[in-house]
């Protein structure tokens, strides 16, 4: 019996990517400090089965602290569910190498860059999208810039990610304004 500790199931609309605006079903995993919930593969198939009839979604979004750390979870869960609305998963790409597994059960491969943390990040990210390409599934990279991230530094992404796959849809968030004025940086 596979497990997994969930945030939750909850319904929502998508915040960033290509898919914003978008109502979802979304499946959390837990971080750390987050209060969870164990749910088996066939505890989580019975909820998107159960919303799914209940409501209308766009599409069903996995994510939260690392998904791909419970690929087996995740595939047992969609192979047993069939949902009949897309798929996608919102990843920060750090393990390119489970992506294989999971991707014939996905519409959308959302690769997410917050620019934390060591060049090695952006390079996985890179490789996520590669590997997703190779996958022949839908590719989305979305870049959330902090206030000191350069032009520079998003257009090597870019030209990585396209390089990576040319098909790949690219989308930047600008960063949350600071201090007491509220006004975006003229590049945004």
């Amino acid at each position: 019996m596979m497990a997994a500790a969930l945030a939750g199931v909850p319904a929502g609309v998508q915040a960033q990517g290509i898919w914003a605006g978008r109502r979802q079903l979304f499946v959390r995993f837990a971080g750390e400090a987050e209060t969870a919930t164990m749910y088996t593969a066939v505890a989580l198939v019975r909820e998107l089965e159960r919303q799914i009839a209940r409501s209308k979604f766009h599409s069903i979004s996995i994510g939260g602290r690392d998904p791909l750390a419970n690929v087996n979870f995740l595939i047992a869960a969609l192979e047993g569910a069939k949902p009949s609305i897309p798929v996608m998963l919102d990843t920060d790409g750090q393990r390119p190498d489970a992506f294989a597994l999971i991707a014939p059960h996905l519409a959308l491969a959302q690769v997410t860059v917050e620019f934390v943390g060591p060049e090695t990040m952006v390079t996985n990210a890179i490789e996520t999208v590669a590997a997703a390409a190779g996958a022949t599934c839908a590719t989305a990279m979305v870049l959330c810039p902090r206030d000191d991230t350069s032009d520079g530094q998003l257009l090597r992404i870019i030209e990585q990610a396209h390089r990576a796959s040319a098909s790949t849809q690219i989308v930047i968030h600008p960063p949350t304004p600071t201090g007491e004025q509220p006004v975006l940086d003229r590049r945004w």
